[in-house]
């Protein structure tokens, strides 16, 4: 009976005529037959799992650019439509602006009846809906943006450059003006708080007369 020689490890079959090379590739392979495959299965599913997203990360990103970009061009789009809408409906009331004067001018004397008044209101109407905004008053503060002065004068009851009467109407479409309102204006007149203060003085007098003079100490 053979007895087992204690403290051998068992060690690989290896012919006795193979090399020592053949010995030591027979040794390394039996070491990576006994290394964990677990570790090396998480490590390519990490490193795949990375790379996923990565790539999602760029495609979230080239998605948020190009719906950022479309909707700058949807509202470029939208407010260039405007723009030509409003150019359009510009030029288009321009020419109506002397009827509409001949309208306002009939008004005011008095002569806007019959079917003649149907009509100019019909017509009124529609360039109201188009956009046509009046504007204009008499006793407003001159606005050189949207006044046209064509008359000048002076008056001792105004603090400051005021549109005392309204000649022509203005008119605009939104925040376009197509006319600036023709006004004529007043300024206050030179010296107005001097000349107020002699009157004073002389109504004073006056006074003083018809009293029979200040009285004597």
């Amino acid at each position: 009976m053979t007895e087992e020689t204690p403290g051998f490890d068992e060690k690989p079959d290896v012919p006795s005529d193979a090399a020592p090379e053949d010995a030591a590739q027979a040794e390394s392979a039996d070491k990576a037959g006994s290394a964990p495959a677990g570790d090396v299965t998480d490590v390519a599913l990490q490193a795949q799992l990375d790379q996923v997203r990565t790539a999602l990360n760029e495609r979230t990103a080239d998605l948020q650019r190009l719906q950022a970009e479309y909707q700058n061009y949807r509202r470029r789009v939208e407010r260039d439509r405007v723009t030509v809408k409003e150019i359009a409906a510009a030029n288009l009331l321009s020419e109506l602006l002397p009827t509409l004067d001949d309208v306002g001018r009939a008004r005011e004397h008095g002569e806007l009846v019959g079917g003649f008044k149907s009509v100019a209101e019909s017509l009124e109407t529609v360039v109201a809906k188009l956009g046509l905004q009046q504007f204009g008053k008499e006793g407003e503060p001159f606005d050189p943006t949207i006044h046209e002065a064509l008359m000048h004068s002076y008056a001792p009851d105004v603090t400051e450059t005021t549109c005392v009467a309204i000649l022509q109407p203005g008119y605009r479409i939104g925040e376009r003006t197509i006319r600036p309102a023709r006004v004529a204006v007043a300024e206050p007149q030179p010296g107005a708080q001097g000349a107020k203060s002699d009157d004073e003085v002389k109504g004073a007098k006056a006074s003083d007369e018809e009293s029979g003079g200040p009285d004597e100490g």
